[in-house]
């Protein structure tokens, strides 16, 4: 029974790996798209989104079955629970994707205010973080997982410095402010990215714990 079981949780763990590589590599033609403006791209990726949500739906019914057909206790039942929350946060990271597609196609025809350095950057990072985190929750490995929490500080400086960058060509020339704020907002959905990757690294500590931001849970 337990061999079984834990076949199941194999399929899980590959199951998440796949869901992983589907939204880090969203973040990554999301990015690209962005800085070559790329419209066939940035139109992929807006239209690939449902792929991500499927992986998410059966993901969710596999772990809901294993619940109901193995009712498993204490550790195992805190890893699939943990599973069920971190796919939430990948779906989120795949809709984030998405939105700065949305906005890469209305910027498409437009030579960009400022060179994006920066947004690259963010891009690297947030992609290192989706990773690391799957990879410490296949690898039980919670080192990695406070690391990748520990690196969030490093996503959020990267955003200030470029929306105070954005904010002071505003001063200059009120003529940039229309894409300022579309380049502020997509700034954003990459600085969310990298809390969603955090909230993924934090149940990863709960499954192997217990402790959810240092409160005790189960």
């Amino acid at each position: 029974m337990r061999s079984k079981f834990d076949e199941q949780l194999e399929s899980l763990n590959n199951s998440l790996i796949e869901m992983g590589a589907a939204v880090e590599q969203a973040i990554a033609d999301a990015n690209k798209a962005l800085v070559e403006h790329d419209v066939e791209l940035a139109q992929k990726i807006i239209e690939s989104d449902d792929e991500i949500d499927n992986k998410e739906r059966d993901i969710e019914s596999f772990c809901l079955k294993l619940i109901l057909q193995q009712q498993p206790v204490a550790s195992d039942l805190r890893l699939v629970s943990s599973v069920l929350k971190m796919i939430t946060d990948l779906e989120r990271i795949g809709d984030h994707a998405s939105d700065i597609s949305e906005i890469t196609l209305l910027l498409a025809n437009k030579e960009y205010i400022r060179n994006l350095d920066i947004v690259p950057k963010m891009a690297v990072a947030t992609m290192q973080m989706v990773t690391k985190s799957i990879d410490a929750f296949v690898q039980k490995d919670l080192k990695l997982a406070n690391e990748v929490i520990a690196y969030d500080d490093t996503v959020d400086r990267l955003f200030t410095a470029l929306k105070k960058d954005l904010i002071e060509l505003i001063k200059e020339n009120a003529d940039n402010g229309d894409q300022a704020i579309d380049l502020i907002m997509i700034a954003k959905y990459f600085e969310r990215i990298g809390d969603h990757a955090t909230n993924i690294a934090e149940w990863v500590v709960f499954s192997l714990t217990g402790m959810h931001k240092k409160s005790k849970i189960m």
